[in-house]
């Protein structure tokens, strides 16, 4: 099986593939068409990117590619719809940069709370300007926001704890006893959240429900001084109502992502937040520690292993969960050539559309298979499939839905 890592991983994830038997290949330099014409010419199995997008057109180009693999938690670099289309898994690795990202934010909230930055340069352009940077206001009692109560946000929230901080937090699955459990105060709108904190810190996916989430009615929430942090994703973000709560609010930012960055690791970069006086910003650097690439690289070796070994695809993101099957077929059979052929065929001439199936098989030569269709089949298909050869019983039963 070949597997082409086409962006950065510690190159442990080549080693621990290539002794595990896959055919690998690491070119983290690839993206758009070159990424397609090495595709095309070495077609892979599987594909292991980070920040390199996935679109139709590489899909098109390979065939042979069944699992996109994303270095990190988010998916939104990789065309979900496209993948589906063409019967590509995709797997992300959540988690596994969690404390990384947790370390970068409070990284920016210590950076503004103390003028670190500002601090720093001063020293190196020959100023001492000890009594503008010890107004500091401190951590220690200040409520903590966090929008999002993943994997990342626990980490920021036991963080917080070790700063004597409380915790206000509001995520979508979030209810009142999780929260008592995680020892967070439950808030149930965003706005609520912005209207308790002194800071508030962002965690949340990037998807169509959370686009633009973070505005005018959230930020106008905040008291006048706050701090407000984003290490999830710009778009996550109103960029403009941000930008405006900056001037009229008082508002710090910490900003580990921005709007229309560079596809580039180098190069320009003109972006109205990074250059505003009270911004902090990094350069989207927050999963990037050597521990959280080691964890991230075993985590997407492990996905492909069990791929390859049991056709397991561990943390897929686009496998439906819900299907539309209406019924099963449940057939009893002999564990011999040609029979699920023959089941198969009949199936296909009633008009009954497969969606899912399974074989089991027993000791003694025995075998059950359980067949999930999409639409009621014909009332005499069931005793027509038990008569085929090598059939022991057939039945067919409607799938009750969960309530």
């Amino acid at each position: 099986m070949r597997v082409l890592i086409a962006d950065k991983l510690p190159d442990r994830a080549r080693t621990r593939l290539a002794a595990a038997g896959f055919e690998v290949r690491a070119a983290p330099t690839l993206s758009g068409d070159t990424l397609r014409e090495h595709l095309a010419a070495w077609p892979a199995d599987v594909l292991v990117v980070r920040s390199t997008k996935v679109t139709h057109a590489h899909l098109d180009a390979c065939p042979s590619l069944g699992l996109v693999v994303r270095g990190g938690a988010g998916v939104n670099t990789i065309d979900l719809a496209a993948c589906s289309a063409h019967g590509v898994f995709v797997a992300n690795c959540p988690g596994k940069n969690a404390v990384a990202v947790a370390e970068l934010t409070f990284a920016l909230l210590l950076a503004i709370d103390r003028h670190v930055v500002r601090g720093d340069q001063e020293l190196k352009a020959g100023q001492w300007n000890k009594g503008a940077h010890a107004k500091a206001r401190g951590l220690a009692g200040r409520t903590l926001g966090l929008l999002g109560m993943g994997s990342i946000g626990q980490e920021v929230r036991q963080r917080a704890a070790a700063f004597g901080m409380p915790v206000v937090a509001w995520s979508r699955s979030l209810t009142p006893a999780r929260a008592a459990e995680l020892g967070v105060r439950f808030a149930a709108t965003p706005e609520e959240v912005a209207r308790q904190a002194d800071i508030l810190s962002v965690h949340l996916a990037l998807t169509p429900e959370t686009r633009g989430l973070v505005g005018e009615s959230i930020l106008g929430a905040l008291p006048h001084g706050a701090v407000f942090l984003n290490t999830s994703r710009a778009g996550v973000v109103d960029t403009e109502a941000l930008l405006t709560a900056l001037d009229q609010r008082d508002l710090c930012a910490g900003l580990d992502v921005f709007p229309d960055e560079p596809s580039a690791k180098e190069g320009p970069f003109a972006s109205p937040l990074a250059r505003h006086e009270r911004v902090v910003g990094s350069h989207h650097i927050g999963a990037s520690t050597a521990q959280a690439q080691q964890a991230v690289a075993d985590e997407a070796c492990r996905i492909i292993e069990h791929f390859r070994d049991d056709g397991q695809v561990h943390n897929c993101v686009n496998r439906m969960v819900d299907s539309r099957a209406t019924h099963r077929v449940v057939v009893r059979h002999c564990d011999r050539v040609g029979v699920l052929a023959s089941v198969l065929g009949a199936l296909s001439e009633a008009g009954v559309n497969v969606q899912e199936m399974e074989n089991l098989i027993f000791p003694g030569g025995a075998a059950i298979a359980r067949i999930q269709v999409s639409s009621a089949p014909p009332p005499d298909l069931g005793a027509r499939i038990a008569t085929l050869d090598d059939v022991l019983h057939a039945s067919i039963v409607p799938i009750q839905e969960n309530p």
